[in-house]
Formats: structure tokens, sequence, C-alpha cells
């Protein structure tokens, strides 16, 4: 049988595993909502944290949907639905596939008829390397946790040092993606300030929600404030992307 990256077996392989994730987010949903009625919360502010979770969670699906198309191309449309729709991270797994494809002689994009062993290498790579983390956290969660703790009581404010240092790491990691290729408007390439341009229309979206809390007291928009800053964001990628090349 000839392989293919959109097989049937592999989409019924992915669908049993996103079926079984969905069925875990629901199952605590209703647990969380039957906790919070035992807890004495009422069920307008259940919902209203419902309803402001669900479209906090719009802006990250949509990026993740164009993570899905970007890798469907090489990979077929199953591997990358099934990857971010569990534990697969849209940071991840683009230079997770692009650096397996580009060990293998090939660029992401590029990419056609790929064997049955590439696409094994490919999925084995995007899966096992995010996993660390969760065979870590069993290990070294509780300790890291208490470790923290014990340093608040000794020390609240070095504790709240500490945890806005590891916040900051996180965001310097991130941040690294986007400022990895401003160098190349040294050389004429232009590019490489994209994402630095939709960072920057996220961050003035972001401030312009803040003011507008400020001003008018609408306190409401701090739950869409995110939301907002990336759906505006992702969509300011379009023009830049076409003012930049």
């Amino acid at each position: 049988m000839e392989f293919s990256i959109n097989h049937p077996v592999l989409f019924l392989l992915s669908g049993i595993i996103v079926a079984v994730v969905l069925a875990q987010s629901v199952f605590f949903l209703i647990m969380a909502w039957r906790r919070g009625m035992k807890l004495g919360m009422s069920k307008q502010k259940l919902k209203k944290v419902a309803i402001s979770t669900a479209i906090f969670t719009i802006a990250p699906a949509v990026a993740i949907v164009l993570g899905v198309i970007a890798l469907a191309k090489d990979l077929g449309i199953a591997l990358p639905w099934m990857r971010l729709s569990v534990v697969g991270a849209l940071t991840y797994e683009l230079p997770a596939a692009e650096n397996t494809l580009s060990a293998m002689g090939m660029k992401l994009g590029e990419v056609s008829n790929l064997t049955a062993s590439q696409f094994v290498t490919i999925a084995s790579v995007m899966t096992l390397g995010i996993m660390v983390g969760i065979w870590l956290l069993p290990l070294i969660g509780k300790k890291l946790q208490n470790g923290m703790i014990n340093l608040e009581n000794r020390d609240k404010k070095w504790g709240d040092i500490f945890q806005a240092s590891l916040f900051m790491g996180m965001i310097s990691a991130f941040l690294g993606f986007v400022f990895c290729d401003v160098s190349t408007v040294f050389v004429g390439d232009t590019s490489g300030l994209i994402p630095v341009a939709v960072m920057l229309v996220s961050m003035i979206v972001m401030i312009a929600c803040g003011f507008l809390m400020k001003k008018f007291k609408w306190t409401w928009m701090g739950d869409y404030a995110l939301p907002i800053s990336l759906l505006v964001g992702m969509g300011s990628a379009i023009p830049i992307t076409a003012w930049l090349g």
C-alpha cells in the first residue's frame, strides 16, 4: 500500500486522540461547574467566567489553525491537527518540523512526497521533544513548588522577584523568535522585521485597551484585551508582510 500523508487511517487515529482530549475538557468543565455551585458561586458568575474563558481561547485557536495550515502542505492535515490539538505548541511544532526536515536535506514549504520513514521521524521529533515537560513535572514539579513556597515564606519580596524573573525568562525565550531574523535587514531583506512589526501592533492595541479601561471604566475589557490584541496583531501580519515582503 502506498504511503500518503493524508491517508484515512491517519485521520482515524488522530480523530480518536482529539476526541479523547475533547471528552476530558467537557468532563472537567462539568466538574468545575458543579464545584463552583457547591462553593456558593452564582450561575450568573459561573456563566460569565465560562463565556470570557471561551472568548479568551479564540485568538490562540486562530493561531493554531494557521499553524495547521502552514504544516499541512508538507505533513498533511492529520498530524498537525492532532499535534496542535493536544499538547503541541505553535512555537514548538513549526521549529521542530523545520529542523527535522532540514536535517533530511529538505526545507519547510518545499516538500513533496514524504516517505513513511521520513514522516515517522518528523512525527517522533514533534511528539517526543515536547513531552519532556510532561515527564519532568512528576519528578521535579513538587520540589520546585515547595521551594518557591518556602522562599515566599522566608522573604515575600524575593519570592515575588523570583517569580517575575521566571516569567521574564519565558517571555525572553519567545522574544528570541521575534528578533532572530532582524539582522537580515543589513543585507537588504526586510522580511526579518515582520515579527517585530506584528509585536508592536499587538503592544499598541494592548496599551489602547488599558487606556480605554482606565478612561471609560470599561472593566469588562480586561477579559478581552489579550484576545483582541492577538487577533489584531495576526490580522496586521497580512498587510505588514505585503509591505515588508
